[in-house]
């Protein structure tokens, strides 16, 4: 006689939870301890509470005659030079980023050719952006000249990492029709990977692009051009007012850009281009 199925003998037939769950237990506690020895908060004061008022009704005033400055000083000049130096950047970006990625990948290059070139997309994607910025301005002096340098490095190691999915990803059937016709690799990648993975490419570029307007906005910070020199200046001398005014621009630059690549990833995924 088969034995009556209850809840009591289909739980004798799991593992016992509680080892995983006392040891899991035991990580957070430990991780709060650790938390707790390493920052160190004191409280808010009276002062500090004073600031962020002064912050908040500030933020919520932003300066028109900053808005309406036609000048190179103006909010529309900083917003188009930012924006510059992110578009120009992913450009050059992309364009160095195409060829390491086609030697990357297994399914076009030798093995151990990828190995070479994983391990140079690798070093470049191991800094920051903000360290680029710093070596750039060094090398080429402030300036939106700095910036670009700083978004196309900054740029090719994701772009490089993306693409080479992408070209794994693709389906090899074109590329082994294109063996069997005798086509050199050159002839591989112009009329059988590059038509495949066009409407890749050119998402992987616009979501870069946003990436790139984000970053570009903090590098004037070590004076790599952009609104990044004017914003961090304004928040230290606790100009609100103007701070609210680029934090309001760049949200609305931002939403933008954001609005048509989203229209048009839409439009390459049925197929429209």
């Amino acid at each position: 006689m088969s034995e009556k199925i209850t809840v009591k003998t289909q739980a004798k037939k799991f593992p016992p939870v509680w080892p995983r769950f006392a040891i899991e237990l035991l990580g957070v506690i430990l991780i709060y301890l650790l938390t707790k020895e390493t920052v160190d908060f004191t409280g808010l004061n009276q002062r500090g509470l004073a600031i962020a008022k002064q912050t908040i009704i500030g933020l919520m005033h932003p300066s028109m005659k900053l808005i309406l400055d036609p000048s190179s000083v103006g909010l529309g000049h900083m917003l188009l030079e930012t924006l510059a130096i992110a578009f120009l950047g992913t450009v050059i970006g992309i364009i160095l980023a195409l060829p390491l990625a086609f030697l990357s990948s297994r399914n076009v290059a030798p093995v151990w050719m990828t190995y070479i070139f994983l391990t140079i997309i690798s070093l470049i994607r191991a800094f920051p952006a903000f360290i680029y910025g710093i070596m750039f301005v060094k090398v080429v002096g402030t300036g939106p000249f700095a910036g670009v340098l700083t978004m196309a490095i900054s740029s090719v190691g994701m772009l490089s990492k993306l693409l080479i999915e992408a070209i794994e990803d693709m389906d090899p059937g074109i590329v082994e029709a294109l063996d069997a016709a005798g086509c050199s690799p050159f002839e591989k990648i112009r009329y059988g990977i590059i038509p495949q993975l066009s409407s890749n490419i050119v998402s992987i570029v616009i979501y870069r692009l946003d990436i790139n307007v984000k970053n570009a906005s903090i590098l004037g910070v070590v004076g790599a051009g952009g609104i990044g020199a004017s914003l961090i200046h304004a928040i230290g001398q606790g100009n609100w007012p103007n701070t609210s005014a680029m934090l309001l621009g760049l949200t609305i630059l931002v939403l933008i850009l954001e609005y048509f690549s989203t229209k048009l990833r839409k439009k390459l995924s049925v197929g429209e281009y």
